[in-house]
């Protein structure tokens, strides 16, 4: 059976960058997973991607070499099997604030006796290039659970969510967590007041050995968090690299034509 290329990587303390996948798009997803990334998520919280088309996607990231994630609506058990049925080799878990959320995730993405996810389907052992049978068996050392921290309380737990056995990374979405943190008033934390939460989920990481991660937006930005010591990190999306160029670009000509008028 193949292993997980991205699960042993962080085991050994190697930084993991990838990308998330908002379109849905086959022929793009085909593009993203062999332009070098070792990890692509599909994000079906935040897009209208449903599981058939998932399955798909998943399909052709695996077949290029790539490791297909999923990002689930929320960490149920029904949303967790399904997309590990469907051929994910691991799942994100939005907004996990408690240890007991945490365990029900990990739980779901286990077979017993580690967990209780329940046997059966025959497409998640094909992107493992394996029998089921081997699927079964070997599943639960290569499916990668990555837990979202993305809220105060989540980092005022942070360090006994971290510990739990079956935890292999933790994510943080800056943006939601920003949100979450908006006082009464709806006022925005300041940067230095994020950066420290951000610094808290960083110290809870090492102090469990669990590799930490979260979303940027730039490569400098990326290169910055590494060297802080996260491993586990977002870049952008096929949709933010789609429409930053297509607006470099609209914008380059417009200032152009703006240059050109302005000499008659």
């Amino acid at each position: 059976m193949k292993r997980n290329p991205v699960k042993a990587a962080l085991r050994a303390g190697q930084p993991q960058v990838g990308t998330w996948l908002s379109l849905g798009s086959l022929y793009a997803t085909r593009v993203m997973a062999r332009v070098g990334f070792p990890w692509l998520t599909v994000d079906m919280e935040h897009s209208p991607i449903d599981i058939q088309q998932a399955a798909a996607l998943f399909a052709c990231i695996a077949e290029a070499g790539c490791v297909p994630l999923a990002r689930v609506p929320a960490g149920s058990h029904e949303n967790i099997k399904r997309v590990l049925d469907a051929g994910a080799m691991g799942i994100v878990v939005p907004m996990v604030n408690t240890v007991a959320e945490a365990r029900l995730a990990i739980a779901a993405a286990k077979y017993p006796p580690q967990g209780n996810r329940s046997v059966g389907g025959g497409l998640h052992a094909l992107n493992f290039d394996a029998s089921a049978g081997d699927y079964y068996r070997h599943a639960n050392d290569e499916i990668l659970v990555v837990l979202q921290t993305e809220s105060p309380e989540g980092v005022a737990n942070a360090e006994a969510i971290y510990a739990l056995p079956g935890v292999d990374a933790i994510f943080v979405g800056p943006n939601d967590l920003t949100f979450q943190m908006r006082g009464p008033d709806g006022k925005d934390p300041s940067p230095a007041e994020l950066e420290a939460m951000l610094h808290r989920v960083l110290a809870a990481g090492k102090s469990t050995g669990t590799p930490v991660g979260l979303h940027v937006q730039t490569l400098d930005d990326a290169n910055r968090r590494i060297a802080e010591g996260w491993q586990f990190l977002a870049l952008g999306s096929e949709l933010r690299f789609m429409t930053g160029e297509a607006q470099r670009l609209a914008g380059a000509l417009q200032l152009k034509r703006s240059a050109d008028l302005a000499r008659y």
